[in-house]
């Protein structure tokens, strides 16, 4: 049914119109968005308050599930990665493997767990925003096939809805308080494939459904973008007025080797960066991110260090290190600790907040840089 409208791409009120002009009262779409947000359920067949002829109406009007599940991984660290392929029909709820063909366009998404400082689990969904992507970063698998698509707002939030329902049913296994089954994603990340704010609209679109109270209920601080670093799109993703957390994904700390490295950084100076970054924090008090791959004997020096704590005391921020994570085909390794120790001193002893970001989920290539657009099999 080519005319259904996709329900993860209708805010609340959209979906009280929809079902206005099927002659339903308003409240229908309070106990709809219940049963798919709150309780996990788009089998019309089990929303035991409709009846039989209503239930109908929803066959024949919404689709519930435009993503498929193609493959799913679980690492031993308890990440959980899915390849998921546009054209599922959502009856199954996305859990079972569905048959797909070497044509089908497809995504990866991760679930993290981790604990808490209080003992609590932090489960963060890592989503995609686009198929492929368009800045081919050197040492990053997303962008080695380029952009085939942007995602709409409604598949990017399926894509939190497919973690969840995978996380409820596993509860994350072979993690410190991950056998508990029913815990909810509690944090979400622009992360995986794609250049977000080159798909503005739809981002922003999804970000308001992912926090709404209506919606999966995820706090807006809770919600990271994370950006190669486009200065208009960052000035109005200020004025979204919900309290995100912008993540700049820097890589170097000068512009000579950010564009060995980013191709987009011919167009953009780290100093353009630097200034939208400050207008960001200057709108939201929200401290920026600044994202450093490290890349050894590339950007790893205790030099680049040294211009990175000068920048980073430009403005308001904390540091994340990520050590490079390795893709097969690419020209870089992956630093030693040693190295990646001293780099975060430096940074320190400049008094800049600097953290060592823990990889997760290398073992199934779920680690940050290793997502990529994969061919169903």
């Amino acid at each position: 049914m080519p005319d259904r409208l996709h329900f993860f791409d209708l805010d609340r009120s959209q979906l009280e119109a929809m079902l206005l002009d099927l002659g339903l009262p308003r409240y229908r779409a309070e106990q709809l968005l219940r049963w798919v947000y709150q309780r996990q359920v788009v089998d019309v067949d089990q929303m035991s308050d409709w009846s039989q002829s209503d239930r109908q109406l929803l066959r024949e009007h919404l689709q519930f599930c435009d993503l498929g599940l193609c493959a799913h991984q679980s690492a031993g660290d308890g990440t959980q990665k899915l390849l998921l392929t546009m054209g599922g029909d959502g009856s199954d709820g996305g859990l079972l493997p569905q048959a797909s063909s070497d044509g089908e366009r497809t995504t990866e998404c991760v679930m993290i767990p981790a604990s808490n400082p209080d003992d609590t689990m932090r489960r963060t969904a890592c989503i995609s925003s686009q198929v492929g992507c368009p800045v081919g970063c050197r040492f990053c698998a997303s962008g080695l096939g380029g952009l085939e698509t942007n995602l709409t707002a409604g598949q990017i939030v399926e894509q939190v809805w497919h973690l969840q329902q995978v996380t409820t049913a596993s509860g994350a296994p072979g993690t410190p308080g991950g056998g508990e089954a029913g815990g909810r994603i509690s944090n979400v990340v622009f992360m995986g494939m794609g250049e977000p704010l080159a798909n503005f609209e739809q981002v922003t679109r999804a970000i308001r459904t992912l926090n709404a109270d209506w919606g999966m209920g995820i706090s807006g601080r809770k919600i990271t973008v994370s950006t190669v670093g486009l200065p208009t799109p960052i000035r109005r993703l200020a004025e979204l007025q919900i309290p995100i957390t912008l993540a700049i994904s820097l890589h170097a700390p000068n512009d000579v080797l950010r564009r060995e490295l980013i191709p987009w950084a011919d167009r953009i100076s780290i100093a353009e960066l630097i200034d939208a970054a400050r207008h960001y924090f200057a709108q939201t008090k929200r401290e920026v991110t600044l994202e450093y791959i490290l890349l050894r004997e590339v950007n790893d020096r205790p030099e680049h260090a040294r211009e990175l704590a000068e920048l980073a005391g430009r403005l308001r921020c904390n540091v994340n290190l990520i050590r490079y994570n390795e893709v097969k085909g690419l020209p870089y390794n992956r630093p030693t600790s040693d190295d990646v120790q001293r780099f975060q001193h430096v940074l320190r002893k400049a008094g800049v907040n600097a953290h060592i970001r823990a990889s997760r989920g290398r073992d199934i290539a779920a680690a940050c840089g290793q997502l990529r657009h994969e061919r169903p099999r």
